[in-house]
């Protein structure tokens, strides 16, 4: 049927159903805290993951001088090596320095103690380390005792001791007192100042022809 409007109103016009947009706020919020929490957990990511490379840098550069060390270290120890052999060098030299008595520089000194004891000569003569073992004879028993002193005073030996001292009954024709002693040689430091040689004074005794002895010799 065909209907015609004669009024000439307007036709009204249809209502639009309301949109309910309730339901879509809880997936928007969801969305975003989703979308939030994303974005949160990429920043701790690239901190964490910066913050491990700069550690992973750190233990290499860590490693790297730990080698070095190890390296210092080994060099030190040689070096420490090569200082305790070198003290040892230097200790044996300087001990062998203290201990040096030259063959010359010994029968120099037993030569000018002798020469400033009277009536007296030199048997033989033994050293064994540092020790020194005289045989000798004498016109008197002063004679010894002034040698000893004599000794003593040259500042070139020590610990001296009488080991025996006796008369020599098979020459009856002339007294004669044979003895034995020891001392300790100890020269002066090396560089210093050589000890003045005191004169010992000799003891009176009564001028006897001296006995025909056998040239001293050096053991």
């Amino acid at each position: 049927m065909i209907r015609i409007n004669l009024l000439g109103q307007a036709k009204p016009k249809a209502s639009r159903r309301p949109v309910d947009t309730g339901a879509a706020l809880p997936a928007l919020f969801v969305g975003a805290g989703v979308l939030f929490g994303a974005l949160i957990l990429g920043y701790l990511y690239y901190s964490w993951q910066r913050q491990l490379n700069d550690e992973n840098t750190r233990i290499k550069q860590l490693q790297a001088q730990k080698t070095d060390l190890e390296q210092v270290k080994q060099q030190v120890e040689a070096f420490e090596k090569q200082k305790q052999v070198l003290q040892q060098r230097v200790s044996t030299i300087e001990q062998l320095q203290r201990d040096r008595t030259g063959g010359t520089e010994l029968l120099d000194e037993i030569a000018s103690t002798v020469a400033r004891t009277e009536n007296l000569w030199l048997i033989s003569m033994i050293r064994k380390g540092n020790t020194l073992t005289i045989d000798g004879a004498s016109a008197s028993v002063n004679g010894v005792a002034n040698f000893i002193t004599a000794l003593k005073r040259s500042g070139y030996f020590s610990k001296i001791e009488i080991k025996e001292s006796k008369q020599d009954d098979k020459n009856t024709a002339v007294q004669t007192f044979m003895f034995e002693l020891s001392a300790e040689i100890t020269p002066p430091p090396a560089g210093g100042p050589a000890p003045p040689h005191a004169q010992a004074k000799p003891a009176s005794a009564p001028a006897q022809p001296a006995p025909s002895a056998a040239r001293p010799k050096v053991g």
